[in-house]
């Protein structure tokens, strides 16, 4: 056996061992790294030379800006203002504080980016609304956990990013913009799911729709609304870059939190400003290290060695297409959504590419796989968050998911299939030509 051969068991051997031992994520990729050149005799001086170049990149100075804008938004009393303004869109429909949930998560995952923050800054209000409505608890955590998921998709989502930064070359202009037309086809799916279930479970309607009250809604939810405006107008416009763009969004936010709605004192900007720390370091570290990761598959030739294998099965492109699905729904069971973007990208993409899929397509694929994971056990962060804000087991929410899970699959088979989906605004807006 080759040495080639040995160092990449080790890595992705050891790699799993330390995944199903429930390693946190960033020393399972660091430590198999580090085996994996170990074996090859390579200077460790790698290591360090390796983490400093993944989170030496332009573009990835987005991502600090775009997680402080959504700490800042979602903790500056916006919550509430989208939910009023969700429930006068679509309240008044069968079992409308489903409906409730599933648009204010649209509205809020524009501002937030993130699914993790939609469960816990939404899910702390509305589940215990719809439960004393008369919902079950299960299926309002789920609707829930679901809902948040459209969060990743709408732009800006710091995982766009992440995708962008690890594809090398792609637009994030174009793929925030490619976001909007799935993340709303997302909601519509998970309304019928939820209109389905409130039929048959007799859930309560809510008060009659009224233009005025909608209007009345929109003019106090714009100034969290405009957020989105900025980044995403600002980049596609060409009027500032993806950095400039969220830096310029995270002053507007704390503007709008500390002084228009005022849910935010400055004692509170500076415990804001911790989390946001926090989140950082983790989503730096696991860049970082992941870097290391990349650099030994690269070196490796597993990205060659992994297209061989996966195209050797068949060349049939449907087929192909519903095993990067497959392998990347498998992944988000047991990994969390950045180390995927992360690793996967260099190995799967050029795979996708190969059987006609666009790098703007494929990513947003990428991104409602690797939300469908933050919904499954073992791993699934959503799914835990949501179970304890909503205070129900988790084998119940799974349970209750179960419808939900088919609508997103089927959101996903067709942006498999169907590419306008992702790209008719990145081409008709963005100028986009790939």
């Amino acid at each position: 056996m080759s040495t080639q051969t040995i160092a990449i068991c080790v890595l992705l051997i050891s790699f799993v061992i330390m995944i199903f031992l429930r390693f946190p994520i960033a020393y399972a990729v660091a430590l198999s790294s580090l085996l994996c050149l170990l074996v090859q005799g390579l200077p460790l001086t790698t290591i360090c030379q390796q983490m400093v170049k993944g989170i030496s990149s332009f573009s990835l100075m987005a991502v600090p800006f775009f997680i402080t804008m959504g700490c800042l938004m979602g903790s500056g009393g916006i919550s509430e203002k989208l939910i009023a303004l969700a429930n006068a869109c679509v309240g008044w429909m069968t079992g409308g504080m489903a409906m409730v949930n599933i648009v204010a998560s649209y509205f809020f995952g524009g501002i937030s980016g993130s699914a993790s923050a939609d469960t816990a800054s939404l899910g702390s209000i509305l589940i215990p609304m719809m439960v004393d409505q008369g919902y079950d608890d299960d299926f309002s955590t789920a609707v829930t956990i679901t809902s948040s998921c459209e969060g990743l998709l709408v732009p800006p989502s710091h995982n766009m990013v992440i995708y962008a930064m690890s594809a090398g070359g792609v637009s994030v202009g174009s793929l925030f913009l490619a976001g909007y037309v799935p993340g709303a086809l997302l909601a519509v799916s998970l309304m019928v799911g939820s209109f389905i279930i409130s039929k048959k479970r007799k859930y309560p309607k809510g008060e009659k729709f009224s233009i005025k009250n909608l209007g009345k809604q929109f003019v106090v939810s714009i100034w969290a609304l405009a957020a989105v405006v900025i980044v995403v107008v600002g980049v596609v416009g060409g009027w500032f870059t993806a950095t400039e763009s969220a830096a310029i969004a995270v002053i507007y936010s704390l503007i709008v939190s500390v002084f228009i709605y005022k849910g935010l004192d400055w004692k509170g900007v500076w415990h804001v400003l911790e989390q946001c720390v926090d989140t950082l370091s983790i989503v730096l570290i696991l860049i970082s290290t992941s870097s290391i990761f990349g650099y030994c598959l690269t070196t490796l030739h597993v990205p060659v060695l992994a297209a061989k294998a996966i195209i050797g099965l068949t060349d049939n492109p449907i087929i192909l297409a519903l095993l990067l699905d497959l392998i990347l729904l498998v992944l988000g069971c047991i990994m969390d959504m950045a180390p995927i973007i992360l690793i996967a990208t260099p190995i799967l993409l050029p795979i996708a590419t190969s059987i006609g899929i666009d790098p703007i397509q494929f990513g947003i694929m990428m991104v409602l796989n690797c939300g469908i994971g933050l919904l499954t056990p073992p791993v699934g962060a959503v799914l835990f968050i949501g179970s304890a804000v909503g205070k129900v087991k988790m084998e119940r929410v799974v349970k209750a998911t179960l419808p939900f899970y088919l609508c997103m699959i089927v959101v996903l088979l067709l942006l498999t299939f169907i590419p306008e989906i992702s790209l008719f605004l990145p081409r008709m807006i963005g100028g986009y030509t790939g």
